[in-house]
């Protein structure tokens, strides 16, 4: 067994004794007592990597582990692969998580209970504070929070799932993602779960919103985006450098340039990315390396995107 408590750092635990395992999870995600079934080896195998500010991980259970849980006080995201688990959640009753559902494990300020059932699962996590920088509340005092545990329909949950297989594959990379790679996984995962799971964030623009895209602080969120286009930039950074919401940022973009902010955010990185490419010597780089300075965790993914818009392959420009 190994493990460990340092934060932003792998880990894998493997154990048979549920008092390790019981401490295990304690340390790994909040206070909890758990239970096994009569006569079971307690059986637990774990792995955690990390994104950034998110974790991803899978965890195997061959037993029947009963819990009771203090609140996590982050965002849990929950897919079931094989087996079930049993959740009772407060305010929204008992429900059962089978093979194929992802959804919210609890409330992140909610204490949490129910019964995994020899399964094996991921978990997705990242601080609530993600959630405010990258969509705007009705109730800003409040913050944005979500408002029930399962995708809003079908699409939304398979959305929901393609993204976490996105961060998986991120996180299980051999090298750890840059940090622009990093944090745009995390900022595309946050968006995506208040676009897919219930919230209290209002998205669509109010008649103020609508008012307040005006050409001109187009142009002053434009140069914002291009002047930090190699740093952390999420939808409210860009929204508060020109003091509109980021329904309004929206709503300009889509009116004036027929794109969202992040895209045009995406074009300004694949620009940054081909003119280094030209630049680079090929004895000293990759097209892989360049990518990820970029934002762009996939390579293969990266020069399709190239392709389309250069008309070449990537490599091919930087032999050239």
């Amino acid at each position: 067994m190994t493990s460990s408590n340092a934060p932003h750092e792998d880990l894998v635990f493997h154990s048979t004794d549920l008092s390790s395992t019981e401490d295990f999870l304690a340390r790994a995600y909040t206070k909890m007592s758990i239970g096994a079934g009569p006569g079971e080896t307690a059986s637990a195998h774990v792995e955690r990597r990390w994104v950034g500010p998110v974790n991803f991980d899978e965890l195997q259970l061959g037993f029947t582990m009963s819990y009771d849980a203090a609140p996590l006080g982050r965002v849990c995201l929950c897919r079931v692969h094989d087996g079930y688990i049993e959740e009772d959640i407060i305010g929204e009753g008992p429900d059962v998580f089978a093979p194929g559902d992802v959804a919210l494990l609890s409330p992140p300020e909610l204490p949490y209970s129910g019964r995994v059932c020899k399964a094996s699962y991921d978990l997705t996590m990242f601080d609530t504070t993600l959630l405010d920088r990258v969509a705007s509340s009705a109730r800003p005092a409040e913050g944005v929070r979500l408002t029930g545990h399962r995708p809003v329909s079908a699409a939304a949950k398979r959305r929901l799932s393609r993204t976490i297989d996105y961060v998986g594959s991120v996180a299980k990379a051999d090298e750890a993602p840059p940090p622009l790679v990093a944090s745009t996984t995390a900022s595309m995962l946050a968006a995506v779960v208040l676009s897919t799971l219930p919230t209290n964030a209002v998205m669509e623009p109010t008649a103020i919103d609508r008012a307040d895209a005006r050409p001109e602080l187009l142009r002053r969120a434009v140069a914002y985006i291009d002047d930090n286009a190699d740093r952390d930039v999420t939808l409210t950074d860009v929204a508060e450098s020109i003091h509109v919401t980021p329904r309004a940022l929206q709503y300009m973009f889509r009116k004036h340039m027929d794109m969202t902010p992040m895209e045009y955010l995406r074009r300004v990185r694949m620009d940054h990315a081909h003119r280094e490419l030209l630049r680079s010597d090929p004895a000293c780089t990759t097209v892989g390396i360049v990518a990820a300075r970029w934002g762009f965790a996939h390579t293969g993914r990266f020069a399709a995107m190239y392709r389309q818009a250069y008309g070449v392959n990537p490599s091919d420009t930087l032999r050239s």
